[in-house]
């Protein structure tokens, strides 16, 4: 077969245009029965139970993990096992989100009874109004859609747009008045980049103790080298006799001592530190240490206490490692 490429893209373009309209239309069926619906959903005291079937089912798995993720506790119950024993999984204390296009999947309405039998709240998320669904649903969200993108008008593809776009407002809604913040969202993601940049402290990934470069003032300039060498590092921390930090000196301030023609011979930490370096506390995340290096242009930052003490280093290299950046 010759693939029409022009229709193709018409198509596509099409596509684009009925999906959007069909989230857009969602904006003026969207009301009071949203606004109750998620307020019965941040106070139920078990899980919200996300249901539907074929590829609203796919939908209602998305929701579901969606919702667990942003501090909802919820889960998928495929409705055709619930009656073959899966309803066990349903308590009282629970609320279910059954999602079905024309409101009239068997494997749905079959055990609406049952639900309302156990006293489950039930939210319908539905394009057919007059069903058996929305009439057993104590709230009802409106996803009808005037057609499917498919020329056919048959495959879900607009329907199933709105209903995931349905889903996600009600988990905003809900991370929202649970006061959900960015560090219950990386606990909850705990394995990947978004979690390591969220859950990493300094303290996690920095050179502590022996391994952090340090000199008094009194330091020779050959004893500063000898430290920056022998740590690694490319700079070193000078401290006073209490170990508070006072300046930095770097690879970088060698070089251009170097440059300028500047006689080395007798200085010390204390002629040749730059004072009030960059520096950052061993609490702050990790991806903080990495925006301040973005910032101001430096590769290595020193770490330090409340007092002002000299308690770590660390630098690019160190947050590459640890998968920050």
């Amino acid at each position: 077969m010759t693939l029409d490429r022009e229709r193709a893209l018409r198509l596509a373009q099409e596509t684009f245009d009925i999906e959007a309209a069909a989230v857009q239309g969602l904006k003026a069926r969207t009301g009071d029965s949203f606004a109750r619906a998620v307020e019965k959903m941040m106070n139920v005291r078990g899980r919200v139970v996300v249901m539907g079937i074929g590829k609203s089912g796919h939908i209602a798995r998305k929701i579901a993990a969606t919702l667990a993720s942003t501090g909802t506790p919820a889960m998928f119950v495929h409705p055709a096992e619930a009656s073959h024993g899966d309803l066990g999984m349903i308590k009282p204390v629970d609320l279910v989100l059954a999602i079905s296009n024309g409101g009239e999947s068997e494997e749905i309405t079959v055990i609406l009874p049952v639900l309302k039998r156990l006293g489950v709240p039930l939210v319908a998320i539905t394009g057919g109004l007059d069903s058996t669904l929305a009439r057993h649903a104590d709230f009802v969200l409106d996803s009808g859609v005037e057609k499917e993108a498919c020329p056919l008008n048959l495959a879900p593809t607009a329907s199933t747009t709105a209903q995931l776009a349905l889903g996600d407002a009600l988990a905003v809604a809900l991370l929202d008045a649970r006061g959900f913040k960015t560090e219950d969202f990386a606990r909850s993601h705990p394995g990947g980049a978004l979690g390591r940049k969220l859950l990493t402290h300094l303290s996690d990934v920095m050179r502590a103790g022996d391994a952090v470069p340090r000199v008094g003032p009194a330091a020779s300039l050959v004893e500063v080298m000898r430290t920056m060498n022998v740590q690694g590092f490319g700079a070193t921390g000078i401290v006073d006799d209490a170990g508070r930090l006072l300046g930095i000196f770097t690879d970088g301030d060698l070089r251009r001592l170097v440059e300028t023609g500047t006689d080395l011979r007798g200085k010390t930490a204390a002629d040749v530190m730059h004072l009030g370096p960059r520096t950052v506390r061993a609490d702050a995340l990790a991806v903080e240490a990495a925006q301040l290096m973005e910032q101001y242009g430096i590769t290595r930052l020193l770490v330090v206490d409340d007092a002002g003490m000299l308690c770590g280093a660390v630098n690019s290299n160190d947050l590459m490692r640890a998968k920050v950046i």
